[in-house]
């Protein structure tokens, strides 16, 4: 098999594991009601559920900087993505609380390892193609959500059990995502990693410092995500007076953009760069925000959580690839610990923006999330001067061979 067909199958398979990733998350977080019903969580305890997800992610993510020094991020992602299918299908089987924070604990600690290992595998693959296609992995995360979400409204519109609701997702999916983890391809060449690899080392506290402008940037995304997941139906309906059906738009709106934002990103960063695509999706995002603040109704709310999925859909994806453009000795060490603020913005966003609504007003608190998705702004040389180009010049040329891979219209 030549590299070129290696390096394609490995990225299809990689797009398939974001897929499969964003139809899981979307099933657990979209049907939490039904979850809490269940189980008979309270309101008072759900909230220490919900954030047990999160944390464990975290501290699995920290293990797995440690853990793909010994093994290739191929192989915990191929067994943690089966595991997050499985505890999803637990947090549906069980019967008694304790079944359900099992479950949702190992949901926690599998996505963790998921999340990093998934990322790893797509920043090497992005270098060894020469060229960026980071969006395009999560632009497939983006069409899993809205198929998971979808299905998540069938079930719930149907009264199906939870289990039942799950079931077909889990048993399609995850031999799928079995048979495609057998084409992973890990990192190799300059800046690879691989089992046993110590090059995690060389990002020590210097390093580190070198990293916390992205780590700020990825924890401002997620707050700005996490917003608009966790408050713009109560906003839209209580603060711009929308009908409860209108309600549930926005976030399929902000999915649905999102989607088509990654799907063309890949190109943008081709021609303009990566640093001008970031500023660019801040603007745009500081703007939704700006217009969900000061929007007189519903529709004009709408408008401003469509230009949030435009605008936010690009930081993320760039701020993995940025990692590993930054430390291509230590790539996967970077994102593990990069990682780490995806959760830290999602548990602080929501929390924030309700301590802010409740003091002062939630319009006022709109403004929270478009001045720290700001932030990224001044943070922006962090990734990169190059313009069409993934990596630096030593590394293209490195890679000439692998840089033409695709360009004959093979895409995934």
């Amino acid at each position: 098999m030549t590299d070129d067909v290696r390096l394609r199958r490995g990225r299809g398979a990689l797009g398939f594991s974001f897929f499969v990733q964003g139809v899981a998350f979307a099933l657990l977080v979209t049907r939490i009601p039904a979850i809490q019903d269940r189980y008979g969580i309270s309101d008072g305890l759900l909230p220490a559920f919900l954030a047990a997800v999160p944390v464990l992610a975290g501290a699995s993510s920290v293990a797995t900087e440690h853990l793909v020094k010994r093994v290739a991020p191929s192989v915990v992602l191929r067994w943690a993505q089966p595991l997050v299918l499985l505890s999803l299908l637990g947090v549906a089987a069980g019967s008694r609380m304790w079944h359900v924070a099992v479950a949702l604990g190992a949901f926690g600690l599998s996505v963790g390892a998921l999340d990093a290992s998934m990322n790893m595998l797509g920043v090497s693959l992005q270098r060894a193609y020469g060229r960026s296609i980071m969006l395009g992995f999560h632009a497939a995360y983006s069409l899993g959500g809205i198929l998971g979400a979808s299905a998540a409204w069938a079930g719930a519109h149907w009264e199906l059990n939870l289990f039942v609701s799950y079931l077909p997702a889990v048993a399609v999916l995850l031999p799928l995502a079995l048979l495609g983890s057998r084409r992973y391809v890990d990192g190799t060449g300059p800046g690879g990693t691989g089992p046993g690899d110590t090059s995690g080392k060389g990002l020590g506290a210097g390093g580190f410092k070198l990293l916390l402008p992205l780590c700020l940037v990825m924890a401002c995304a997620y707050i700005g995500d996490s917003t608009v997941a966790n408050w713009s139906a109560k906003y839209l309906q209580d603060v711009l007076g929308s009908s409860e059906q209108m309600a549930t738009v926005p976030y399929n709106v902000y999915m649905v953009t999102t989607l088509v934002g990654r799907a063309v990103g890949d190109l943008g960063v081709r021609r303009f760069g990566a640093a001008a695509v970031v500023r660019a999706g801040t603007l745009v995002a500081a703007a939704g925000f700006a217009v969900v603040a000061a929007a007189p109704g519903a529709w004009v709310g709408m408008l401003g959580f469509t230009l949030l999925g435009i605008g936010l859909c690009v930081i993320v994806p760039q701020t993995f690839a940025a990692a590993g453009r930054l430390f291509p000795g230590a790539s996967d060490t970077a994102v593990a610990r990069l990682n780490i603020f995806n959760y830290v913005g999602f548990l602080t966003g929501s929390p924030l923006v309700g301590a802010v609504g409740d003091a002062w007003s939630y319009r006022g608190a709109m403004l929270v999330p478009m001045a720290l998705v700001l932030v990224t702004l001044f943070q922006a040389r962090s990734f990169g001067p190059e313009p069409a180009r993934y990596g630096v010049r030593h590394e293209r040329r490195a890679g000439d061979r692998a840089v033409d891979v695709g360009r004959g219209g093979n895409e995934v």
